[in-house]
């Protein structure tokens, strides 16, 4: 058979692309052919019509929503994570192989063949209704993924702004010192009163490079909330919800909801249009709804529930969180940072792992440097933990393992923590629990040594920014250390594996890890 499939995660960057590798894997040792579009972080090359035309089955591996997706309306479809692809996409295609043959059965069941003929194998009209309703295998997709895949969404597309910004940001402070930030914007720094700069074109002359680098920065981070909230609206709605979803975490962001703020306004903004989309209106009228009817009255509707029904709220929730944050110090602060760093090493770049990399970034636009260093360093363990191990003890793991360790040491190093996605897949139940303890090490331990990061990513290439360097790695490599010795505990003693002699015949599977050292 031919298949064709979109893979897309929400960074865009490692979990899309391996999970293409692993469908076109899967495919090819079935005996079927397979032709993968990753709509990733530096865009995507579409899949061409005839290949869409010539498949017998869809596979979405997406943790976001797909986009263009109604040019798959008249084919099979099979629904599932990216990790489901990375772990098991062997099921996928065989998924795919039965909803393909389903779909091929059901018109001679149904006595359609003529009409089916009769019409362009595209029509959208006969397919929707015949073959998407039947032949659509949604792998327990519920309300709760679809949501998960919306908010995801929204992240995928604020993450270049969270890496443009706090960069820039984060050199201005190295150019200029702390005090560039109340030079461009006014305040008061270390007793001394600055007025601001007022108008931009002075920027240069009055605050030199690092004002304007700043400036640039500052105002990329000024836009993470209300891009969240457009592209969780465009993933629920399509084009149509990005203006109000724009307009809305602009309003979240003017009355102080923040980040929750944002959230909020982007489902309120996906749903409103939802809801106007469905609405008949005579055919003279359907032409101007998606570029003035339903934004104009989606921006109002949306804008009237932030100010008057769910903001103020949302503002003071978001402002006791920040002062609960605040007021962490001392003995206490350092359980955030190991409660941060289980969550980022629980699903190595998964949701949960998004959602505490979304408080750092959070965290850093309100001026808190430690939360976002013991993200990113809690990021950073797992995959040098377990690179690490692969060369204390290269026996308990098979030829495969030990390739994708060798690329682990850079992942690591750069802040990807998808790098541990191959031992996690492989071997869950005693790698995971691994690289949580290491990395709750490693937060807890930059928190309580008051490193900092202004920078919200770039692992090691950005330790030039980062305060009380030499502390930061002192916990980056003590939390490898805690890793790579569990791992290498719970693999001699709980449940011995078979010998890798046996398992490196198997090297090329890509629960082995093949994946993870081909894409490093």
């Amino acid at each position: 058979m031919k298949f064709v499939a979109v893979t897309s995660c929400p960074t865009g960057i490692a979990h899309t692309y391996m999970a293409a590798e692993a469908l076109e894997q899967a495919a090819t040792a079935a005996g079927h052919e397979i032709a993968v579009e990753t709509q990733g972080s530096a865009g995507s090359a579409p899949l061409g019509g005839d290949d869409i035309a010539a498949a017998d089955a869809v596979v979405f591996a997406a943790d976001v929503d797909v986009r263009d997706r109604e040019r798959f309306a008249d084919k099979p479809q099979v629904t599932a994570g990216v990790k489901a692809a990375i772990n098991d996409a062997a099921a996928l295609i065989d998924q795919a192989t039965a909803a393909a043959r389903s779909a091929a059965a059901a018109p001679a069941e149904t006595g359609t063949d003529a009409e089916t003929e009769a019409e362009p194998a595209g029509a959208p009209e006969s397919a929707s209704s015949a073959a998407e309703p039947e032949n659509a295998v949604e792998a327990r997709t519920g309300a709760g993924t679809r949501v998960r895949q919306w908010l995801m969404t929204g992240v995928s597309y604020m993450i270049p702004f969270v890496a443009a910004g706090g960069i820039l940001i984060a050199i201005a402070f190295l150019i200029g010192g702390a005090e560039i930030a109340a030079v461009v914007d006014g305040g008061d720094f270390r007793g001394v009163h600055y007025d601001g700069i007022s108008d931009p074109a002075d920027l240069l002359g009055e605050a030199g490079i690092a004002g304007v680098l700043f400036k640039v920065g500052s105002t990329a981070f000024d836009m993470l909330v209300p891009v969240l909230s457009g592209f969780i609206a465009f993933g629920m709605a399509d084009r149509p919800g990005i203006a109000p979803g724009i307009v809305g975490g602009l309003l979240a962001s003017a009355i102080g909801a923040g980040f929750l703020g944002g959230l909020v306004s982007g489902l309120l903004a996906g749903f409103v249009v939802m809801g106007l989309k469905r609405i008949r209106v005579p055919r003279g009228v359907a032409g101007v709804m998606p570029v003035v009817v339903i934004p104009l009255v989606a921006c109002f509707v949306v804008g009237l529930l932030m100010l008057v029904v769910v903001g103020e709220p949302i503002a003071a929730a978001q402002s006791g969180m920040t002062d609960w944050l605040a007021g962490l110090s001392g003995g206490t602060a350092w359980l955030l940072g190991g409660l941060l760093g289980l969550m980022m090493a629980f699903d190595t770049g998964g949701p949960v792992n998004k959602v505490a990399y979304t408080f750092g970034i959070a965290a850093l636009a309100s001026g808190d440097t430690v939360i976002m260093a013991a993200v990113m360093a809690a990021g950073m363990t797992p995959p040098l933990g377990l690179a690490l191990a692969t060369v204390v003890r290269r026996r308990l793991f098979t030829r495969a393992e030990r390739d994708a360790g060798k690329a682990a040491w850079l992942l690591g190093l750069s802040f990807i923590t998808e790098g541990a996605i191959p031992f996690a897949a492989a071997d869950p139940l005693r790698v995971i629990p691994s690289l949580m303890a290491g990395s709750a090490t490693t937060g807890a331990l930059v928190v309580a040594f008051g490193a900092t990061s202004p920078a919200p990513h770039g692992g090691i290439w950005v330790l030039g920014l980062v305060g009380s360097p030499l502390l930061y790695l002192v916990a980056v490599a003590a939390g490898m250390v805690v890793t790579c010795g569990c791992l290498v505990a719970a693999k001699s003693f709980l449940g011995r594996r078979e010998r890798p002699a046996r398992q490196d015949a198997q090297a090329g599977a890509p629960e082995h890890g093949l994946i993870g050292a081909q894409q490093g």
